[in-house]
C-alpha cells in the first residue's frame, strides 16, 4: 500500500485535534508523487519511458497494428488473433467501438499507453518548471526536458495518428492526484499541433545537453550525443506530419516544404534499436508474423505490381470473389528483393532461408545475417485461404534472421530498424513532387530501387513518363480501374508509382502500420476501409459518456486510386 489516511476525528477526544484527514506516505514504498519529488528517482523515471512508449507499439499484439495490416494489404490474415479476422473483409467492416466489443482491448492499447507516457512526461516537465530545479548540471537538464519533450510530442503525435481525438496534454494543464489531466478531447489536428509544440520544445531545449544514455534509447549505436538526437527529433516530426492526413486531400495539404526540411535534416542511417526480450525493448509483432502458418501471408494487392509475367494483369482483371480460386498467386519480377526464377523451383532454389553454403545462396537464419531477399516463394505447402484474393507464395521474409538468431545466436535480440533512412528519402521524396520538384526526387526514389531492387534507375524528372522496362517489363505496374466486379487492368507506372513502390517494399515491417498510414493518405485503402479509430470506449465513459456518445467513427476511403 503507499499510504495511509488515518481519519483524525477518532482522535479528537484524546488529542484535542480538529476533525482532518492526516496522510501518512510509506516511505518504503514511494507513491507516484513521491518518486517525482526525488531527483534521482525522477530522472530514473524519465530512463524508463521510452520503453513505456516503445511498448504500445511494438512490445505487444494486442494493439490496432493487425487490424492496420490487413486493411492495407502489408498482410494477410483470417485469425482472429489481435482482431485480424474481423477487419481483413472486403467490404470492410467498421472499427466497433460499442461496450463489449471483441476488440476493445487492442483498440484501447495504445491510447491509454500513449496517453500514459504524454501525462507521465508532462508531471516531470511540471516539476522542472519549479523555480530552483535542477537535476545537477546544465547540460544534464537540457537532455532531461529535452528527452520529456520528445517523449510528449511522439506520444501525442502517435495519438494523432491513430484516433480521431484524444487528450493533448501539456505540463500547464490541471494536475489532479498528481497527474496532468487534460479536461477535454481535442481532434486529432489539435493534438497533432500539441505534438509539434513539444517536439519544438525539445529541439529548443537541447543546445548544450549531455548525451542521452544508451539505456534510455536503446540505440544500437549507444549513448546518442546532441546532433544525433536532434536528427532524431526531427525525423519523427516529418513522419508525424505527413502521415497524420487521412485523406488525399488531407495529405495534399501537408506542409511539404516542413516535411523536406525535417527528412534532408533527419537521420544519416537507419535508426536500430537493440530488442531483449527480457528486459525489451521488444519487436513483438514482426516475430509473430513469421511464424509462417496462416498468420501470414502477402496477398497480390500491392506486391504484384512488381510483375512482369502477366500473372497480375489476370489477377487484377477477374472479378474479387474468383481471384486465386485455381491456384495460389506466383509471378516473376526483376525486383531482386523479390526471389528471382521462372518457375515456383527456380525461386526457391534461388533464395532458402537457411541457404546452401554458396556465395549465391548464404540464407539469413544465423545471427546477424542479412537476408538476400526480401521475400521469398515459401518451400512448404500454401497455407489456405479464403477468401482466395489473399492467397499468394510469397512470405516477407526480411528480419528473418532476427527473429531467429538475433545478432549472437538468440532469436530476436538485437538491433531492428524501427526507422529507416529509405523512409525518410522517400518522405522527401513524396515532399520534391508535391511542390513540383520531380527532379529532385528522382535520386532520393533511384538510391533503393536500384541497389536494393537492381532496377534500372529513372531518368524522366516527371509524373507522367512510364518506369523502363517496356509494357511486360516495366516495375511497378499500376492497377486500372480494379474494381472487385472485375475488367481492371495494368498499366507501367511512373516516378510517382515507383515512389510508392519503393516506400512499401522498403518499410513494410519496419514501424507500425507503415502501409496503413501511407495508404490512407495516397487514396489506396479499399473503399470502405476505415481511416481511425475512436478513444476506447473505456475513456468515452470515463468522461461520462452514454448512449451514442459511445460511437464507432464513421469516417471511411472512398473508391482508391487503384478503382478498389
Amino acid at each position: 500500500m503507499l499510504r495511509s489516511i488515518l481519519r483524525c476525528g477518532a482522535l479528537v477526544g484524546t488529542l484535542g485535534l480538529a476533525a482532518c484527514d492526516l496522510e501518512v506516505l510509506n516511505e518504503n514504498q514511494p507513491s507516484r508523487e513521491q518518486i517525482k519529488t526525488q531527483v534521482a528517482d525522477l530522472e530514473n523515471f524519465l530512463g524508463t519511458q521510452y520503453r513505456r512508449w516503445h511498448s504500445a507499439l511494438y512490445g505487444v499484439t494486442g494493439n490496432v497494428w493487425g487490424m492496420a495490416n490487413v486493411m492495407s494489404f502489408e498482410n494477410f490474415s483470417t485469425l482472429s488473433n489481435n482482431c485480424q479476422g474481423q477487419r481483413v473483409g472486403i467490404p470492410r467492416p467498421p472499427n466497433d467501438n460499442q461496450v463489449g466489443n471483441v476488440c476493445d482491448g487492442e483498440q484501447a492499447l495504445v491510447y491509454n499507453r500513449m496517453s500514459e507516457v504524454a501525462r507521465g512526461m508532462a508531471d516531470v516537465l511540471r516539476r522542472m518548471n519549479e523555480s530552483g530545479f535542477t537535476f545537477g548540471t546544465a547540460g544534464q537538464d537540457a537532455r532531461n526536458r529535452a528527452f520529456a519533450e520528445f517523449l510528449r510530442g511522439v506520444s501525442m503525435g502517435y495519438l494523432a495518428m491513430v484516433y480521431d481525438s484524444a487528450a493533448a496534454v501539456s505540463a500547464a494543464d490541471e494536475v489532479v492526484g498528481g497527474t496532468a489531466v487534460a479536461e477535454e478531447l481535442a481532434h486529432y489536428t489539435v493534438v497533432l499541433d500539441s505534438a509539434f509544440v513539444a517536439l519544438q520544445n525539445a529541439l529548443d531545449a537541447s543546445p548544450g545537453m549531455m548525451a542521452v544514455p544508451p539505456t534510455w534509447l536503446a540505440s544500437a549505436a549507444g549513448a546518442m550525443a546532441e546532433p544525433e538526437f536532434v536528427r532524431l527529433v526531427r525525423s519523427y516530426r516529418a513522419r508525424l506530419r505527413a502521415n497524420v492526413a487521412r485523406t488525399p486531400a488531407e495529405r495534399d495539404a501537408v506542409d511539404w516544404n516542413a516535411v523536406i526540411d525535417d527528412a534532408l535534416n533527419g537521420i544519416t542511417a537507419d535508426h536500430r534499436v537493440v530488442t531483449n526480450t527480457v528486459t525489451g525493448p521488444t519487436m513483438t509483432w514482426v516475430s509473430q508474423w513469421y511464424a509462417y502458418t496462416t498468420w501470414h501471408q502477402m496477398t497480390p494487392f500491392i506486391v504484384g505490381m512488381g510483375d512482369v509475367s502477366g500473372s497480375y494483369a489476370v489477377w487484377i482483371s477477374e472479378p474479387l470473389d474468383t481471384r486465386g480460386s485455381d491456384a495460389k498467386f506466383f509471378m516473376i519480377t526483376p525486383d531482386l528483393r523479390f526471389p528471382q526464377g521462372a518457375t515456383r523451383a527456380e525461386q526457391q532454389a534461388d533464395f532458402t532461408l537457411a541457404g546452401d553454403g554458396t556465395e549465391e545462396n548464404p540464407g539469413c537464419s544465423g545471427p546477424g545475417q542479412t537476408c538476400e531477399r526480401y521475400f521469398r516463394n515459401r518451400d512448404v505447402a500454401d497455407p489456405p485461404a479464403s477468401p482466395n484474393w489473399g492467397g499468394s507464395q510469397y512470405d516477407h521474409v526480411r528480419f528473418y534472421s532476427w527473429r531467429t538468431a538475433g545478432s549472437g545466436g538468440t532469436g530476436n535480440n538485437g538491433p531492428f530498424p524501427f526507422f529507416t533512412k529509405a523512409e525518410l528519402d522517400l518522405l522527401a521524396a513524396e515532399g520534391y513532387i508535391r511542390i513540383d520538384n520531380p527532379a529532385a526526387a528522382l535520386p532520393l526514389v533511384n538510391n533503393t530501387r536500384t541497389a536494393n531492387g537492381g532496377l534500372p534507375a529513372l531518368v524522366s524528372a516527371d509524373t507522367v513518363t512510364a518506369v523502363p522496362g517496356g509494357a511486360a517489363g516495366c516495375v511497378p505496374k499500376r492497377p486500372v480501374n480494379a474494381g472487385h466486379g472485375g475488367g481492371g487492368t495494368v498499366t507501367c507506372g511512373t516516378l510517382w508509382d515507383a515512389l510508392k513502390w519503393e516506400k512499401r517494399i522498403e518499410t513494410a515491417y519496419t514501424h507500425f502500420a507503415a502501409w496503413f498510414l501511407d495508404g490512407r493518405g495516397w487514396g489506396d485503402l479499399p473503399q470502405g476501409t476505415p481511416l481511425d479509430w475512436a478513444p476506447p470506449f473505456q475513456e468515452l465513459q470515463a468522461r461520462f459518456r452514454v448512449g451514442s456518445q459511445i460511437y464507432t467513427p464513421t469516417a471511411t476511403a472512398g473508391v482508391s486510386s487503384y478503382g478498389w
